[in-house]
This record gives C-alpha cells, structure tokens and sequence, in this order.
C-alpha cells in the first residue's frame, strides 16, 4: 500500500471536477464523468477479471457528495445514483497517473460498442444532503467550489 496521502480535495461542481492534491506533489483534476465510467464498485468493474461493464451516457453526471470513508477512501456519490465505488486514495492516484491511456480506452470502448457518453434521457438530480465532512489525515482540506 502506498504512502501517498491526499493534501486537498476541491469539488468543482460548475466545471464537474474532482481536484485532488497529493502528499507526493502531483495533482489532478478528474471529470465527474471520468470518475463515474471508472468506479471502482462492482456495478460497474465486475466480480472478476474482464467482467466489467461499458457505462454509457454519463457525460452530463455529476458529484453531489464526497464522504470519507475511514482514513484511507471517499465515497463519490453521482447525479445517477450511482454511490457503490469506495475510491481509495492510491485507486485516485491511480487514475489520475494513467488518466489519458484510460480515458481513450474508454472512448474506443464506446466506439467499438456503437454507444454514446449522451444520457438517453433526464439525468435525476439528487440534492446534497449534508456539507462534506472533514477529511481524515492531518494536514488534508476539502473544499467545495
């Protein structure tokens, strides 16, 4: 398990980014879409190697709740309902290291499956039901822009 540790996560709900800060320097702003496409949740990775599922329509989705989980995860919860992907910091660090290499996969995915990142419909809006908690860590801040 790695050591890297997030300094600052920013919500910005305009723009639909995550921005996250790490320990070790880098820093990433990662579309909610993005996010939502790559869950970490079974819903969406599987229950095993090569059984994860193509989400489609999720250009639009948003974050309306980022809940830490313990010292070591947030849970992102979506304008789609989707709140199943517990994204632990070295997963975040992850996916903002490769975040070019795996969204053009995702988009020749699509491609290939003849789908679209367009939602087929109205995306439901839930509300923010309580403010961001404190993030755990010394030295973490959460902001929401």
């Amino acid at each position: 398990m790695s050591t890297t540790q997030p300094t600052e996560i920013t919500l910005h709900q305009a723009s639909r980014l995550l921005e996250i800060a790490f320990s070790d320097g880098k820093m990433f702003r990662l579309p909610c879409e993005f996010l939502r496409v790559h869950s970490p949740s079974a819903e969406v990775r599987g229950h095993g190697a090569g059984q994860d599922i193509l989400q489609t329509g999720k250009r639009e989705v948003e974050i309306t709740a980022v809940e830490p989980v313990g010292t070591y995860a947030v849970r992102l919860v979506f304008s789609d309902g989707h709140d199943t992907g517990l994204y632990s910091w070295d997963y975040l660090h992850g996916l903002g290291m490769n975040q070019d290499k795996l969204w053009k996969t995702y988009l020749e995915r699509l491609a290939k499956a003849g789908a679209s990142r367009e939602p087929s419909g109205a995306i439901a809006k839930t509300a923010i039901s309580a403010p961001m908690a404190s993030p755990p860590g010394p030295g973490a801040a959460w902001k929401k822009l």
